[in-house]
C-alpha cells in the first residue's frame, strides 16, 4: 500500500476502502496467512503508467478494479475479475494536470501481461509444504478434517513419508522454542524425528491410514443369539492435551439373519484404527459403533468403554484413579430393556 499511494494519486480514504476491501477478501475470509498459496494472491490492476510532474517519482499509476489470479504461477497472464469484489466500485483517481497526453507517456496493461508472458512457467507444488497440498484437496472435497477424522483418501502414494518430514520440523521448531539444546543434549539429539514418527506412524495412525480391510461372511446358520466380544484393549489421545487416554471395551452383537459375520479379531483392528487419533470418548464410541454397524447390519449393537485419561492424572487434578465409562445403544439394545440389562451383567468386572 505505501507505494501505491505515493504514485497512484488516490486519497487516504480511497485507500482505506481498498485496505478494507483486500482485507474483507483475503484475511477475514481465509484467515491469517500462514502459507503462501498460489491461488489466494490478490493484486491490484492498473490502466496504465503515466509520466507525471506531481510525483516526485515522476509515475503516476491509475486502479480500476480489483483484480486476482487463479494460478499466478503457471498462467501470469490469465486474469480475471474477482467476482466477489467487482460489485464494490474502487474510487478512480483524478486526472493529473501534469500528465502530458498521448501513447508516449502510457504503457498499456495490455502491454505488460504480454511482458508477462515472457516469463519461465514455474511448477506451482515447487515448494509448496505437502500438508497444504493434502489440506487444498480436503477442502475442495468439502470433507471435514478434525482431529478425529481419517483424511487418508486425500493423501497420495510418497506424501506421507514428505509429511512425517515436514511434521519433524516443525516439532524441531517446538524444541528449540522450549530452549532445548537439541545440537548438545545427546538425549533430545532425535527427538524431533522420533515425536513426528509416532504420531504419523504409530499413536495417530488411524488418520492416516485407509480403513483395514474387512472379510466379511453370510449368517449361514442364521444365528440370533447375543454375541459379546471384550475386553479389547483401546489406546487413544486426548485431542485437548494429546494425552493417552487407555482402557478397555466391550461390543455386544445381536445379529439377525441378514447380519453380515466378522472375524472376533476385526473388532479389534476396528477400535485400534477409531481410536488411532485425537480423540475425544463420547464421540469415539460413536464413530465405533457407527463403524461396526454399517459394516455388520445388526439388530442392535452396543459398545461399553471405560478408560482413564492422562490429561487428568498427569496434569491437572492429577486424579490417578478416576476413569470415564460411556456406552452407546443402537437398535433392540436402546428399545429392550431385558436385552440391555442382560448384556451389562455378562461384561465382568469392569475394574
Amino acid at each position: 500500500m505505501p507505494f501505491a499511494k505515493a504514485y497512484s494519486g488516490l486519497t487516504d480514504e480511497d485507500f482505506r476502502q481498498v485496505d478494507a476491501l483486500i482485507r474483507r477478501h483475503t484475511v477475514d475470509k481465509f484467515g491469517p496467512v500462514r502459507s503462501v498459496r498460489p491461488f489466494l494472491v490478490f493484486e491490484l490492476g492498473f490502466e496504465g503508467i503515466n509520466r507525471s510532474t506531481r510525483h516526485r517519482s515522476g509515475i503516476a499509476v491509475r486502479f480500476p478494479r480489483m483484480l486476482v489470479s487463479t494460478s499466478r504461477c503457471t498462467k501470469p497472464a490469465h486474469w480475471r475479475i474477482c467476482r466477489p469484489c467487482s460489485p464494490i466500485a474502487i474510487p478512480q483517481p483524478a486526472i493529473d494536470p501534469g500528465v502530458r497526453p498521448g501513447r508516449a507517456g502510457v504503457l498499456p496493461c495490455s502491454m505488460l501481461m504480454k511482458a508477462q508472458e515472457t516469463h519461465p512457467k514455474l511448477d506451482t507444488d515447487e515448494g509448496t509444504p505437502v500438508s497444504v497440498k493434502i489440506r487444498e484437496r480436503v477442502l475442495a472435497a468439502r470433507k471435514r478434517f478434525h482431529s478425529n477424522d481419517n483424511i487418508a483418501a486425500f493423501i497420495e502414494p510418497g506424501e506421507l513419508e514428505l509429511l512425517l518430514d515436514e511434521v519433524e520440523a516443525k516439532m524441531q521448531g517446538v524444541l528449540d522454542s522450549m530452549v532445548i539444546d537439541t545440537q548438545g543434549d545427546h538425549n533430545t539429539s532425535d527427538t524431533a524425528r522420533r515425536i513426528a514418527k509416532m504420531y504419523i506412524n504409530e499413536v495417530f495412525r488411524g488418520r492416516y491410514a485407509k480403513q483395514p480391510s474387512i472379510t466379511e461372511f453370510p449368517n449361514a446358520e442364521h444365528l440370533n443369539e447375543l454375541m459379546i466380544v471384550g475386553p479389547i484393549t483401546v489406546r487413544s489421545a486426548c485431542s485437548h492435551h494429546f494425552c493417552p487416554v487407555i482402557g478397555k471395551l466391550w461390543v455386544g452383537v445381536m445379529p439377525n439373519e441378514h447380519t453380515n459375520v466378522i472375524g472376533l479379531s476385526k473388532y479389534a483392528r476396528l477400535a485400534e484404527w477409531v481410536m488411532g487419533r485425537p480423540q475425544i470418548q463420547e464421540e469415539a464410541v460413536v464413530q465405533l459403533a457407527d463403524l461396526i454397524m454399517e459394516k455388520t447390519k445388526p439388530d442392535g449393537l452396543a459398545v461399553v468403554m471405560e478408560a482413564s485419561h492422562y490429561c487428568m492424572a498427569w496434569r491437572g487434578v492429577k486424579d490417578l484413579d478416576s476413569k470415564m465409562i460411556n456406552s452407546v445403544m443402537r437398535g433392540e439394545f436402546l428399545k429392550n430393556a431385558a436385552l440391555r440389562r442382560e448384556f451389562l451383567s455378562l461384561i465382568p468386572d469392569k475394574g
